[in-house]
């Protein structure tokens, strides 16, 4: 099984998730081959991962990267097309999908095989479901970050430039400007450990506690969206459907209930820690470890005892 990585860059290097592509198609046994536009830092750095590369000096908006990856894709021919579920792979890929009369799958979270088969399992409906999918011939998949583990470095792969030619034509917008908002400085997506707040912690000044057990355990601190609408944090630290889908290694969700919107948009973590009054909340059906009581008795206590740790 052949299988083509689009590995995505911010300009200066490879995102984090992109290089987890390398761990999904090695889940499949599959032959990796990565694809990497416009930046030959994140070329090199990709094939120290032990993935040959093909590089293409173009440019790195929509139009362009839908043309490359689909002239590469018609080349190589691969069995299936992965790419991380970012926005801008995911304008990518139907694209790439419908112009080449290809299936499409997005937000997947599993990769396995049925024989020939590959099975493609993604949440569904909020995230209260699995499905999953089986394509006829080469799919184009997006990859849900966190789902699989960063790859190790291994013996160099090299790296191949390849010339792809990009007609005007095929260029329908124009990128003018490229500014970062002030919110990417809280960097949900890549934390290994997130200290989530919800409505349970009644007022700002006890949303403060959250903030605290993040700082102790050196992660980031994550909310869901009334904790955001009644103001105790901004618009950048939120959680779920219509914020930040997240994957660490470890979130503890305080005065959480666990609503699908919310929920669906934490299952690629690692471990999760729940901390609600009510033992009927749902946040306990995911939780891999529950625990009933008030969370402004609990996390002065968690707070002081990570503390104790850290100091010894």
């Amino acid at each position: 099984m052949k299988a083509l990585l689009f590995i995505e860059t911010d300009g200066e290097k490879a995102l984090g998730g992109s290089l987890e592509l390398i761990s999904a198609a090695k889940a499949l046994d599959a032959e990796g081959t990565a694809l990497v536009v416009g930046n030959r830092a994140a070329a090199d750095t990709v094939a120290a991962l032990g993935v040959p590369v093909i590089f293409a000096d173009n440019a790195t908006d929509c139009d362009n990267l839908t043309e490359v990856l689909s002239q590469v894709v018609k080349e190589e021919n691969p069995d299936i097309v992965l790419l991380a579920n970012t926005p801008l792979s995911k304008d990518v890929a139907p694209r790439v999908a419908g112009r080449l009369d290809l299936g499409c799958v997005s937000d997947v979270t599993g990769l396995s095989k049925d024989g020939d088969k590959v099975i493609y399992t993604r949440p569904a409906y909020g995230g209260t479901i699995l499905e999953n999918i089986e394509v006829e011939g080469t799919a184009i998949v997006t990859v849900r970050s966190g789902s699989f583990s960063k790859p190790e470095a291994a013996s160099n792969a090299g790296v191949t430039e390849k010339k792809v030619e990009v007609s005007a034509d095929a260029i329908k917008a124009k990128i003018v400007d490229t500014v970062k908002e002030i919110s990417e400085s809280v960097n949900l997506e890549e934390a290994q450990v997130i200290v989530a707040g919800g409505r349970g912690m009644g007022s700002a000044e006890n949303f403060k506690l959250v903030e605290e057990l993040a700082n102790v355990l050196g992660g980031v601190v994550g909310a869901t969206r009334p904790a955001i609408e009644s103001g105790w944090i901004s618009r950048a630290h939120q959680v779920g459907q219509s914020g930040k889908i997240v994957a660490p290694k470890l979130y503890i969700a305080c005065g959480i209930s666990g609503a699908t919107q919310h929920t669906s948009g934490i299952l690629g973590s690692n471990y999760i820690v729940a901390i609600n009054k009510d033992e009927e909340a749902p946040i306990f059906e995911i939780a891999d470890v529950g625990i009933v009581g008030n969370a402004l008795d609990i996390l002065p206590v968690m707070i002081e005892e990570m503390k104790k740790i850290k100091s010894e």
